[in-house]
């Protein structure tokens, strides 16, 4: 059975819950213990700890998740309704690949359940195991990494935390249908890995466009199945990281809203952490980067998928060679543009679909400007 490869939450997290309140998080999750695991058919969120770092040559201390519990439970919950599971952790495996295939068959196994795991790693290349437990779900992905760097590697390089995104791309089956990077910083990107973001139809919003006006990521993550934060994209004053130290990043008020806009959207079935050091000012961080995603979680409107288009207002912008079909919810104010059906043989999508947008990329259409995401999808679709 694929929850036979999680540990139970240790003693020492046991003894530390019992201490606490009734009013806070630790008193109000199910955990997994030596005596029982819970029932994840009345799970709607599973914590999963991924005690793996081995490739990722720039972490220095061994993985360990207690501190970062200990933050998270002693914080106290929102008027949340949803059913939230600690599974324990998975193990570092006699390989690498152990335990890729560990967290494979637990997330995917989650996943089908419909049940969102929260996955706290660990080293980044670990997306590459949330990404391939897709593969048994016959669906494209589209996966949003918060991070400074794009991490390519080599085609013949063995995956890593920075090169674990090649191998999604390259390796079969190919689900990846759509990627997106928010926050990189220029100059740990060459040029080339710039051009080839483009070159694929990518989406990529450096720091500043982020920083400078948050909501640009919201449409983004409503597009999202997988969504992966490095914690290296937070600037170490913020996260407290002193061990591979950051001058630039996301400040810790805008690393929570993207983690609680990830949390909001209906489409997001798996969200991980990434990259810490378990410094105790990094527990801190990331102790509050997954109570703001739990947070979005339940603000959830539930408009994805869409049935019928009765409840949405419907615009049609007419440009010089395209007609541009917007849908605006009359439920959330928030905004789609469609992406036509092409009738080729290669093309990834069946049929109409639509693409979450900003109210703004509504107003540069009506201005005669094609909103580049559209133009992005449409051409992914014909490819």
């Amino acid at each position: 059975m694929e929850f036979d490869f999680l540990e139970p939450v240790n003693d020492g997290i046991l003894q530390f819950i019992s201490s606490l309140s009734s009013q806070e998080l630790g008193s109000k999750i199910v955990l997994h213990t030596q005596d029982q695991f819970p029932d994840i058919s009345k799970v709607q969120i599973a914590i999963v700890g991924v005690l793996e770092d081995r490739r990722n040559i720039n972490m220095v201390n061994e993985v360990n998740l207690t501190a970062v519990r200990k933050k998270l439970y002693s914080m106290f919950p929102g008027n949340w309704d949803a059913s939230i599971a600690d599974l324990g952790d998975i193990l570092a495996g006699d390989s690498v690949e152990d335990t890729y295939f560990a967290l494979k068959k637990v997330t995917a196994a989650l996943i089908k359940n419909k049940v969102i795991p929260i996955v706290l790693g660990g080293s980044q290349d670990l997306t590459y195991a949330l990404y391939r437990a897709y593969d048994d779900l016959e669906q494209m992905v589209n996966m949003v990494a918060v991070d400074n760097r794009f991490d390519f590697g080599k085609e013949n390089e063995t995956v890593s935390a920075n090169s674990y995104l090649t191998k999604i791309i390259i390796d079969e089956p190919n689900n990846l249908f759509n990627y997106c990077n928010i926050g990189y910083q220029t100059y740990y990107n060459s040029q080339e890995e710039i051009d080839l973001i483009e070159k694929l139809f990518f989406d990529a919003y450096r720091l500043g466009e982020i920083s400078n006006k948050i909501a640009l990521a919201e449409p983004v993550f409503r597009d999202a199945d997988l969504v992966s934060i490095d914690l290296n994209s937070v600037k170490s004053s913020a996260s407290g990281n002193t061990v591979t130290f950051e001058p630039n990043g996301f400040n810790g008020k805008e690393i929570c809203s993207l983690a609680r806009y990830a949390g909001i959207s209906d489409k997001v079935s798996s969200f991980g952490v990434f990259n810490h050091n378990s410094t105790a000012h990094e527990s801190s961080m990331i102790a509050q980067i997954v109570w703001y995603f739990i947070e979005g979680y339940h603000y959830r409107s539930k408009e994805y998928p869409f049935g019928s288009r009765t409840n949405y207002l419907k615009y049609i912008v007419p440009l010089e060679d395209e007609e541009l079909i917007f849908y605006k919810s009359d439920k959330t104010d928030r905004w789609w543009i469609e992406i036509p059906f092409v009738s080729n043989g290669n093309n990834k999508l069946k049929r109409n679909t639509l693409l979450p947008c900003s109210y703004d990329e509504y107003l540069c259409a009506c201005n005669q400007e094609l909103p580049e995401r559209w133009w992005k999808a449409q051409r992914k679709n014909a490819l």
